[in-house]
């Protein structure tokens, strides 16, 4: 198990990801057009710089759903290499068979 500040600290990430994701896409969108003064340009990318570090959401860690493991992690089930062993060891993975010989 990861330590539980760890795994609160990426859920607090999470929800500021979500928060600031709108203003964060206008803003990029105002400070790479092209057609824009400079100054515009320039002004957005400070707007950018002031919103908080943790709602980019390259900040965002993909953890475990079932231990909060943050490396080796399937994306496509959510869970780590020794999670999704375990429970399909067990039966619980639907679709995943574990070969023994």
């Amino acid at each position: 198990m990861a330590k539980k500040s760890s795994v609160e600290n990426n859920k607090r990430r999470q929800r500021l990801v979500k928060k600031f994701a709108g203003r964060r896409a206008r803003l990029k969108t105002i400070a790479n057009d092209e057609k824009l003064t400079m100054e515009e340009r320039f002004e957005a990318r400070l707007k950018l710089a002031e919103l908080p570090r943790n709602s980019s959401a390259g900040r965002v860690r993909n953890r475990c759903e079932v231990t909060g493991r943050p490396r080796s992690v399937n994306r496509k089930t959510k869970m780590s290499r020794i999670a999704l062993r375990e429970l399909g060891s067990k039966g619980l993975v639907p679709g995943l068979v574990k070969s023994s010989w």
